[in-house]
Formats: C-alpha cells, sequence, structure tokens
C-alpha cells in the first residue's frame, strides 16, 4: 500500500482522530475516508504521539559489539517508541573525529528502523585535556550538535568555557556529566548516605554533581552559550536548574527513567543491576526529580541506555560496570510513575510528547522530529496502550545485554507500534527487522 490510515487514535491522548501517511509524511488529519489504496490501522483506544526522541543511549559500536551493536540498539529503540537516538561518544575508540562521527551515522541509517545521530566527543580520547574535532564533526555528514565526555566529566573550567564559546557559533550544545572527580571518585558507586556506610560502598554525595552544574550554568551565562546537564539525580541539581532558567541563562536538563522511579534503598542487597552512574538517590531526591520533569524545570527524559555484556556486570558491586537498560522500558516508566501514579497524575500525554519527543528533539536540533500531529509533519509517530499492563522479562529483549533493572515488575502502559516516515518500524513491542530489510550483524 502507497498510502497508511492510523484510524482513531487519540491524539495525544485528545480526541480521536485519523491520521492519513503518503511518502513518509502526514496528509490529512480528521475524520478520513479509506479507499482501496490505503492500508488501515486501527488505532481505537490508543493515545498517538510524535515520535520518541532519546538524547542520551550507548549503543557500543564501535568496540564492544559483544553488549551491543547500533543495529540491536535501533532495534530496541523501535520497539520501545524511538524514531531518533544520540549514540554516546564513550565508545572504542571514542566519536571524536569527523570520521567517526560519519560511521557511526552510516550504521545507524543501514538499520532502517531509527534515526541514530552521533554525539561527538568534547575532548580528543575523552581524555579532557584537549578539545575534538568539534567543527569538523558539526560539518561532516552525521551534522553533529551535540558533544559529550558522556562517562566523564569535563572537570577543567577553562576547557569548559572553550567547548561553549566554539559550539555556540553553529548552534552546538555541550552535554556534561555532571561528576567533579574530586568528590566522588572512579569508585564511588553508592549515594552517600547511612546506607553507604552501613554497607561499606564508596559514597558518591549530591554535591559531586551540584558543583559541577553550579560552574556549568555560571559558563554558560558568561559564554552566552547551551549547557545541557545530563542524568540530574539530586533536590540540588534541581535548585541550581531552576534558578539558572529563572535567570535566562541557556540550560537544558535531563532525567532517566529510573532515577524517577528507583531508590538508592535497592542497593541494599549488593545486585549490580542497580549500580548506575550517578548512582540511585533516596526518594527525597526521587520526588523532586518528577516535579521538576512536571514544571518544565528538567526538559526531557532521556534513558542513559547502558548495556554490558554479562562478564562486566555479574560481579562483586565495587567492581561491576555501571549502567542499565533502558530503550525498550522507557516509555512504561514514564507512564507508570508521571501519568497513572496512585498519588495523582503529574504528566498528560501531551506532557509526555513534551518531555520525550518534543523537547529533545529541540534540544538535539532534529528539525524532522517532535513535530506536531499535522498535516505536512514527518511521519514519525509512536502509538501507547495507556491502560496495557506490561510485567517486564529481561530476557525478551532486542538488546545483547540483560541488566534490566525493571526484572519482574508490572508496569503501566506500552508501546503498541513505532513508524519512522511513515513506515512501520515496530510492532507489540518487536522490531520489524525483515520488512525493513535491517539485519543484525
Amino acid at each position: 500500500m502507497s498510502r497508511t490510515l492510523i484510524r482513531g487514535a487519540r491524539l495525544l491522548g485528545g480526541p480521536a482522530a485519523d491520521l492519513l501517511i503518503d511518502a513518509g509524511r502526514i496528509v490529512e488529519v480528521g475524520s478520513v475516508r479509506n479507499a482501496p489504496d490505503i492500508g488501515v490501522v486501527d488505532a481505537d483506544g490508543l493515545v498517538a504521539l510524535p515520535g520518541l526522541v532519546d538524547l542520551h543511549v550507548h549503543l557500543r559500536e564501535p568496540g564492544r559489539e559483544d553488549a551491543e551493536t547500533i543495529a540491536t540498539g535501533a532495534e530496541s529503540a523501535a520497539a520501545g517508541g524511538f524514531t531518533a537516538v544520540l549514540a554516546m561518544a564513550n565508545t572504542e575508540p571514542p566519536t571524536d573525529t569527523a570520521e567517526a562521527a560519519e560511521r557511526v551515522f552510516d550504521l545507524g541509517r543501514a538499520t532502517y528502523l531509527v534515526d541514530v545521530q552521533p554525539v561527538g566527543a568534547v575532548t580528543k580520547a575523552l581524555a579532557g585535556q584537549e578539545l575534538a574535532e568539534l567543527a569538523l564533526m558539526a560539518r561532516s555528514r552525521a551534522r553533529v550538535r551535540v558533544f559529550s565526555d558522556d562517562g566523564h566529566c569535563v572537570t577543567d573550567a577553562r576547557l569548559m568555557r572553550r567547548a561553549l564559546e566554539y559550539v555556540k557559533p553553529f548552534g552546538g550544545v555541550i552535554t556534561q556529566h555532571a561528576q567533579d572527580p574530586r568528590l566522588a571518585g572512579s569508585d564511588a558507586c553508592c549515594h552517600e548516605s547511612e546506607l553507604s556506610g552501613r554497607l561499606g560502598l564508596p559514597g558518591w554525595p549530591g554535591i559531586a554533581e551540584e558543583s559541577i552544574v553550579a560552574r556549568d550554568v555560571m559558563l554558560a551565562r558568561h559564554t552566552g552559550s547551551r549547557v545541557h546537564i545530563a542524568h540530574v539525580s539530586t533536590a540540588g541539581s534541581v535548585e541550581v536548574i531552576r534558578w539558572a532558567k529563572a535567570q535566562g541563562i541557556d540550560v537544558t536538563a535531563e532525567v532517566t527513567p529510573h532515577h524517577l522511579a528507583l531508590t538508592h534503598d535497592l542497593v541494599s542487597g549488593y545486585d549490580p543491576v542497580f549500580k548506575v552512574n550517578p548512582p540511585l538517590r533516596p526518594e527525597e531526591d526521587v520526588r523532586e526529580l518528577r516535579k521538576a520533569l512536571a514544571d518544565g524545570t528538567i526538559d526531557a527524559v532521556a534513558t542513559d541506555h547502558a548495556p554490558h555484556a554479562r562478564h562486566d556486570k555479574e560481579h562483586a558491586f565495587v567492581d561491576a560496570a555501571f549502567g542499565m537498560l533502558g530503550l525498550e522500558t522507557a516509555l512504561s516508566v514514564v507512564s507508570d510513575v508521571m501519568v497513572s501514579s496512585s498519588d495523582g497524575p503529574l504528566l498528560d500525554w501531551a506532557g509526555v510528547a513534551r518531555v520525550m519527543s518534543i523537547n529533545p528533539a529541540r534540544i538535539a536540533r532534529l528539525d524532522d522530529h517532535g513535530q506536531p500531529l499535522v498535516a505536512g509533519s514527518p511521519a514519525n509517530i509512536t502509538l501507547v496502550d495507556p491502560d496495557a499492563r506490561v510485567t517486564v522479562d529481561r530476557e525478551v529483549s532486542h538488546s545483547l545485554s540483560r541488566n534490566n533493572p525493571w526484572h519482574g515488575r508490572t508496569l503501566t502502559g506500552a508501546v503498541v507500534a513505532t513508524h519512522l516516515r511513515g513506515a512501520c518500524s515496530a510492532r507489540n513491542g518487536r522490531a520489524l527487522i525483515s520488512e525493513f530489510g535491517g539485519a543484525r550483524r
């Protein structure tokens, strides 16, 4: 069929309408008559959102294809409702040159499942000593606009200032992994508290994040450039970001699904699946993160999808790798804690579209994503069953890794289908690999 009709979806959770798709774009919205050459998708009772956009994923290729590849990560993304993801630069070798960025970009396009946009490193080899090829990456075919040394903090204030100044002319943004290594070293793995002391785990205090956030928003004000704070985890960081926005500083921020839903008490069992950087925080921080996402202080949800091979994760807690899977469960977690919460909704579905599609696409300068569901827009669409109850099984996943913190949990809300430029890339939790022509490597 050359045309597709999505019949009766509730647009952003509002009234039901039909969406007619032709040549990769929405061409009509409302009550659309059927015709013999139109394929019909019954979306009765489903919510239609602009295709989800993830600002923060780790796809591990090149270097750690045993944990994930761009192909398997794209499958996970499509199954999770994403039409675009930003692949972090901390691969082996890192994405710190134009050639490396174009390689990631091309591998992403070859999946046909999701647009993979590379994130460029801020510094060469992520070493924090010398700026990477920021302008060359920006001018490459990949058109890199987001730069991050994620996994490492750009601790040198002078270097951070230079990076902010350098990306300003082409509309770039520096994404900071806020962790002062003098306050939380590489071995820090548990929120600093009575619990970390009792467990004998190296503490990761909130001030190690908050002090870098405060410094960087002041540098953004000084340079007039954009800074984005990755995986915000503390109420103190929220306070700084809220103040900075009130001053007109160009700062944006993201929060992960796991920091919205999980607390540091889970670490008490020493299960390495709950080891993540920054660490899980206390309930009071979780409450403030939810409020900040709802009121717009935090702009976006980003998964920080971090797959790891079993031999890297299945260790004693202090020796295990940091990170959790997130692409296939993100929408359900946000639905569960922000829309369907027993304490009352903090977001409606229009709010979910704002934090999981519209704002992330704007921050990343992805013009074909996060667009309103109106005639003329690219047909990047996610269909959600808001009432579905999903019990997570870590063994049922497109990812090559199994470090899933949601295993065994039942969540409310599920992605039913993902459409990338009008073509269905995933249905009922499974990427449509053969239909799209993509292949696992």
